[in-house]
């Protein structure tokens, strides 16, 4: 291990963050926070708007990096056949108690930037935030993990779905309104989906190791078709949530569905081990291309 650490440099570290998941994190942000433009007396409060990006982005680089510290530490990640990201401590390339520092630093950001913006709306922020937390820790981590029993995409749903994008206009509105709560369950789908093309690729050498993922309980073919379904419901949406939302030019979303047929057609072909690596990028793009044109639509109609 010692050698392999010795190797582990910025880009390495980059890399063990998983940028290809941090659309998840950025989306919700913005999408939730367009929705309050034109509700808020006075205009948004941008510091409030920041913060919420910048807890939404270390919870995800948190989770990322704990869930390479458990599986590294449980084994789940040694298996040399396993293909995708880099996995610091299951290949040898960071020390176990570093990456666990790593995950603890990022959750220490969240929960410090949260609390500044909880003592500014309200308490009850304070246990979103622990929630928060705790889920992103558990996901992998802990004596039962959630995520080996197949619950990892509920996780993704409410935390990079509802609470994020309900939550960032929350935090604007300081009231609960019907427009972020519609957005957040198409932004929820999408940020799910990068999931699920995770963890299709990893159904074989999760399956050696007894991780029970929904994709290995699932299967592989029904796996493909949650997929497709992730990446389409986002799209049939939008005539709901900005149509009947008040927000017409939230319809420029649907220009993402351009970027979809990519990564559908390579799922549901039949793509497997590294050549679903670049779907789970193409995935990321859809999310954001998606997210910044619902959220420019939601700004422009408010």
């Amino acid at each position: 291990m010692a050698d392999g650490a010795a190797k582990a440099g910025p880009r390495i570290w980059f890399a063990g963050a998983r940028p290809r998941t941090l659309p998840a994190a950025v989306v919700p942000v913005a999408v939730g926070t367009a929705a309050a433009v034109g509700t808020v007396p006075g205009g948004l409060i941008w510091w409030r708007a920041v913060a919420a990006m910048v807890v939404a982005l270390a919870l995800q680089v948190a989770t990322n990096y704990a869930n390479d510290y458990s599986d590294g530490v449980r084994g789940t990640d040694a298996d040399d056949k396993r293909v995708g990201p880099v996995r610091l401590v299951g290949q040898g390339l960071a020390e176990p108690r570093s990456v666990k520092r790593a995950a603890m630093a990022a959750f220490a950001v969240a929960g410090v930037v949260g609390a500044l913006l909880a003592l500014a709306v309200g308490p009850e922020l304070f246990v979103v935030g622990a929630l928060a937390i705790a889920a992103g820790w558990f996901y992998t981590g802990g004596p039962r993990p959630y995520g080996y029993a197949g619950l990892g995409e509920v996780f993704v749903f409410v935390f990079f779905g509802v609470v994020a994008t309900a939550g960032s206009a929350y935090v604007q509105q300081e009231t609960i309104e019907g427009l972020p709560l519609a957005a957040s369950v198409p932004v929820g789908f999408l940020a799910t989906a990068l999931l699920v093309v995770n963890n299709l690729r990893d159904i074989p050498g999760d399956t050696v190791v007894g991780k029970r993922t929904l994709a290995v309980r699932l299967g592989d073919m029904r796996t493909r078709i949650l997929y497709a379904v992730l990446l389409t419901l986002p799209f049939l949406a939008i005539p709901l949530v900005a149509g009947l939302g008040g927000r017409p030019a939230g319809a420029l979303a649907l220009i993402a569905v351009l970027l979809a047929r990519k990564p559908v057609v390579d799922v549901l072909g039949g793509a497997s081990g590294p050549a679903l690596i670049p779907v789970l990028g193409d995935t990321g793009r859809v999310q954001l291309v998606y997210g910044i044109l619902l959220a420019a639509g939601f700004a422009i109609s408010g």
